[in-house]
């Protein structure tokens, strides 16, 4: 998000004759600053950029300070943000195919990475066990990186992570990639198949990243930065850019994008039902 932010920001000012800042607000998976731009004047001065992550936390804490659904507007999804499933070095498994006959040939016998309950990689493979009906055991690890490295050692079976991060290592045949999560192929790994193409008709669990405004701003206001967003968005430096990170420019309407965000909700919503997530404080 913060690469993403830095990237459009200078020549969102540039259209809109205004300076951006880019004020990176930490802490609770999203949630400070996703609080603070919905409780912000309703004057598109204030714009929140976020990933799908925020459309999975009314699910997975017992309480918000905010209404993910009601105090805040979509104005467009920038980009799309693939995972990608890995396989450890050591699992005698080259498909998602494979992976899944492996995992009902010895119900817990495999494990997989994961940074945290209600990360990425985590609802990614509970909803692969899911579709699949297979039982693969959770290791927590503190980042990404440390997965990554794990997976190279053969010390954790499969995890998802994103591409963007781990686009490299897998060029360079360090991580060894099973399907991508999205519901089409990534253009930066376009012979890889995606897990829905293999035997998990249906299957989705892509991420994005996306604008949103406070609750209440005028609609020529959300509609005057989605289509300067956009624009940018399309510059040839710029979209060469995200796709050099493995990220796809989308630019959707805020109608196309509040669609989307409403699915998600409903979605992440069902894993965590499904799944018995505890919730979290």
């Amino acid at each position: 998000m913060d690469t993403t932010a830095r990237l459009i920001s200078p020549k969102m000012a540039d259209a809109l004759n205004q300076p951006v800042i880019v004020e990176n607000r930490p802490g609770a998976t999203g949630i400070i600053g996703a609080d603070w731009v919905a409780k912000a004047a309703p004057d598109g001065y204030t714009i929140l950029i976020n990933a799908n992550g925020l459309a999975l936390t009314p699910a997975l804490y017992r309480k918000l300070p905010f209404d993910a659904a009601k105090d805040l507007i979509p104005v467009t999804q920038l980009v799309a943000s693939t995972l990608i499933m890995l396989a450890g070095s050591k699992l005698p498994a080259a498909s998602i195919g494979e992976l899944i006959a492996l995992a009902k040939s010895k119900p817990g016998g495999l494990n997989y990475g994961h940074t945290g309950v209600g990360g990425q990689g985590h609802l990614a493979i509970e909803l692969l066990k899911l579709s699949a009906g297979i039982d693969i055991l959770a290791i927590p690890y503190k980042g990404e990186a440390p997965i990554s490295i794990a997976l190279m050692k053969g010390e954790v079976d499969v995890a998802v992570l994103p591409l963007t991060t781990n686009l490299h290592s897998i060029k360079a045949g360090r991580l060894r990639a099973l399907g991508v999560s999205s519901a089409q192929r990534s253009a930066a790994l376009p012979d890889v198949p995606t897990v829905a193409e293999t035997v998990v008709t249906g299957y989705e669990s892509a991420s994005w990243i996306g604008l949103f405004v406070p609750a209440k701003t005028p609609h020529d206001i959300v509609e005057l930065i989605q289509r300067e967003a956009v624009k940018v968005l399309n510059m040839p430096d710029v979209s060469d850019r995200l796709l050099a990170l493995a990220l796809e420019v989308v630019g959707s309407t805020p109608e196309e994008f509040g669609a989307r965000y409403k699915a998600d909700l409903a979605q992440f919503a069902r894993i965590v039902r499904d799944t018995r997530i505890p919730p979290q404080d």
